[in-house]
């Protein structure tokens, strides 16, 4: 069972446009609503791969209400944390090329008994796990430190940790000893606290991260696929897609890929890349199924291009 931890869910609205025109009136082509945050969206890609999975979330309000609706009729158990705060909603607005326009809303902000009771709720809720995924922001009223705390419950608890975040909170974290960190290109540089051109650039980021307690670093790199750092050694991975429709979740769903598939290693990597390749390709935050992979496309090597300039395009895959 994959247990995972979203301190700041969202409800996300997506909307396909022809075209983004500031000032306009948009009319839709296709829209979605989806349960959201880092968090959700793992759980939401482990429930697609037919695995049970275990929500752990702070919700209020009639948003609160609705993600649980919607996790449950996604097969994704979920164990709600009652909050004061309404949960936020975000906008994600997609045009035919791919680019991605989202806003963000910041979300409630938890008391120190709502935090408390979030870190009590994980570790009564961690018994059957294998992984504990813990993603996304913090939300207002949560220190920096909040995921080292949940990390080394964890631990005590006997479950291994992923972590899916950025900024203070990571670098917090690090001491704790998370198993694998998944940063995309441009939060590993904010990390190391400097730009990353090439593959060679991100490969050394990366084992600094790990010298400072990361077990293994899992980084995407969007159009130049995926990096694994770890003590079975350094792999580099891609997979082809053939259109982009939408990266929003695409992230969450290699993170997912790379549990279900055991959590280390080149297998866990290749799995990572199927489900990343599959997310970018389905609307909205949507995850995808078994009958989306191809597994057989995917090419790992531990032969790196280390001088490979990293593209621009998306970090989400």
């Amino acid at each position: 069972m994959i247990l995972t931890v979203t301190p700041n869910p969202s409800l996300d609205r997506t909307y396909e446009v022809p075209s983004l025109d500031r000032g306009a009136v948009l009319r839709a082509t296709g829209d979605r609503v989806d349960p959201g945050g880092k968090g959700v969206n793992v759980s939401r890609a482990v429930a697609a791969a037919g695995m049970r999975t275990t929500a752990v979330l702070p919700l209020g309000g009639a948003p609160g209400a609705l993600i649980a609706e919607l996790l449950d009729a996604q097969g994704v158990d979920v164990t709600a944390v009652s909050i004061a705060g309404q949960t936020r909603s975000n906008i994600s607005v997609v045009e035919p090329d791919g680019t991605l326009t989202k806003i963000n809303a910041p979300g409630p902000e938890l008391t120190p008994a709502e935090s408390a009771l979030l870190l009590e709720t994980v570790r009564t809720c961690s018994g059957p796990a294998t992984w504990i995924a813990c993603c996304g922001s913090l939300p207002r009223g949560l220190r920096p430190e909040w995921y080292a705390d949940l990390v080394t419950r964890a631990h005590e608890a006997g479950a291994r940790i992923a972590l899916d975040t950025s900024g203070p909170a990571l670098l917090a974290a690090l001491p704790a000893r998370p198993d694998v960190i998944k940063p995309n290109a441009s939060e590993l540089a904010a990390a190391v606290g400097r730009p990353l051109p090439t593959l060679a650039d991100v490969v050394k980021a990366a084992e600094e991260l790990r010298s400072l307690g990361a077990g293994a670093v899992l980084a995407s790199l969007g159009a130049d696929g995926q990096l694994l750092v770890c003590a079975e050694g350094t792999f580099h991975g891609t997979a082809p897609v053939s259109r982009v429709r939408s990266d929003v979740g695409a992230g969450d769903a290699s993170l997912a890929g790379f549990l279900i598939a055991g959590g280390s290693g080149p297998r866990a990597l290749a799995s990572a890349l199927a489900h990343g390749a599959a997310a970018v390709q389905l609307p909205g935050s949507a995850m995808p199924t078994p009958s989306d992979l191809r597994p057989d496309a995917v090419h790992i090597t531990q032969d790196l291009p280390l001088d490979l300039p990293l593209s621009e395009m998306s970090d989400e895959r």
